[in-house]
């Protein structure tokens, strides 16, 4: 069996420079951020996911017949007409209530 036609041996070794090079750059990265102490774009934090997540502070309604919601600060529903479905209610700690 012969060789692959269309590979020639420069190809081979211009593929293998810039494997090689790509390498040291990688190598070069990594050193750099060792000795400055930084993390890279691939090493971010992971949010902790026992955190309490920011809940709605108002009321939130919906309207099937417009397809949206709103955010309102009262709990009446909106006044423009449209069938508004209360979603959900801000906690009741932060509506005065224990």
């Amino acid at each position: 069996m012969g060789r692959r036609r269309g590979m020639y041996q420069g190809d081979r070794r211009r593929k293998e420079d810039a494997r090689k090079t790509k390498q040291e750059a990688k190598r070069q990265r990594k050193l750099e951020r060792k000795e400055s102490g930084t993390s890279g774009p691939e090493m971010d934090a992971i949010p902790d996911p026992l955190a309490p997540v920011a809940g709605p502070t108002g009321y939130v309604w919906f309207s099937p017949s417009k397809n949206r919601t709103l955010a309102t600060q009262s709990s009446a529903p909106p006044a423009d007409g449209h069938d508004w479905v209360l979603v959900s209610e801000p906690p009741k700690e932060a509506i005065g209530g224990s």
